[in-house]
């Protein structure tokens, strides 16, 4: 399947050219066709890095969003060995949006607990389209406490449009899930890494997004709401998501800016979904690196430095109003 958008055309452009001069070439290897093709190729890639390297905060959600970025199953047979998918909360059932379990990452025991989205339409159906039911963050919060038992590092994975908001889940304490799940990340006594590999949204990604370090894939968001929503929210209508997006600064760079992530990690030109392997291999080495520094510091002060890493953000500084003048009501 192959998946164009809208602002990648003029790359798709360059690329169909390509194909078409690499098939002549398979039949005919002449030296012109050989050079019109090396010509295409780096024609193709300045393009692509052109394009992404400009990308507006609009382009970048649908990026985040593109149907054949990896998700996170993907990772777990990509980047781990060893990997045992555990089902259920033990209160009401399973929840295919949240997968997890333990694995091995560079021979390192860790439990991975991720969002999933699902590729074809029955599978994003069963998997609520990645948006993930109280059962399924019981069973995040079954697999964090499981971890901390164990002695294992902690990795998650965000890439939801937001926790099920239907009455059912409220009714089964959606809400009470999510506090849950932020208080034991908080104080869990194993290092916890935190990865954005695609769309984080709202509590829905906060609930499994409490870490000791907070990457974001380069081309990934985080917002407090999906640009549609608040767009119907202050402009009453989702065809404003565009400025939406803009004016949440969810972006890798934004947050950097604004110290609410620690790092940013580099796709592949033209974003994770044209490379996935390269990307996987990406995010196994930076998160084994990660796991290995944090694993050097004593818990007790891995628990302090993450709580306080917490009391820091959202800080402001206010000026003194003005002076009101002299004789005003």
């Amino acid at each position: 399947m192959s998946v164009v958008l809208d602002f990648e055309r003029p790359a798709a452009e360059i690329r169909t050219k390509l194909d078409a001069i690499e098939k002549q070439y398979a039949a005919n290897p002449t030296p012109e066709l050989d050079a019109q093709r090396i010509d295409l190729r780096r024609d193709f890639a300045n393009r692509t890095q052109a394009i992404y390297r400009a990308l507006s905060p609009w382009q970048t959600v649908q990026v985040a969003r593109h149907p054949l970025r990896p998700q996170t199953m993907d990772y777990a047979i990509g980047m781990c060995t060893d990997f045992v998918e555990f089902h259920g909360d033990r209160v009401f059932g399973d929840d295919r949006a949240i997968v997890g379990g333990p694995a091995r990452i560079d021979g390192r025991p860790v439990m991975l607990v991720g969002q999933h989205r699902g590729r074809e339409t029955r599978e994003r159906v069963e998997r609520n389209f990645g948006s993930p039911h109280p059962e399924g963050y019981r069973k995040a919060h079954r697999l964090f406490e499981l971890a901390e038992k164990f002695g294992m590092p902690v990795v998650t994975l965000m890439d939801t449009p937001g926790a099920s908001p239907g009455l059912g889940d409220e009714e089964r304490g959606q809400g009470w899930a999510l506090a849950a799940n932020l208080a034991t990340l908080a104080t869990l006594r194993v290092p916890v890494v935190c990865v954005v590999i695609g769309e984080g949204n709202s509590g829905g990604a906060l609930a499994i997004g409490v870490g000791d370090r907070f990457l974001m894939l380069e081309h990934s968001i985080f917002s407090v709401a999906s640009p549609e929503a608040a767009a119907s929210i202050v402009w009453k209508d989702a065809k404003f998501a565009p400025q939406a997006a803009d004016a949440l600064k969810l972006t890798a760079p934004d947050l950097l800016r604004l110290n609410l992530i620690d790092r940013i990690i580099s796709e592949p030109v033209g974003g994770a979904h044209a490379d996935p392997s390269a990307m996987i291999a990406t995010l196994r080495s930076t998160v084994a690196g990660e796991i290995a520094r944090l694993e050097t510091i004593p818990t007790e002060r891995l628990v302090s430095d993450r709580y306080e890493k917490y009391r820091r953000l959202g800080s402001w500084f206010e000026t003194a109003p003005p002076a009101t003048p002299v004789g005003s009501v």
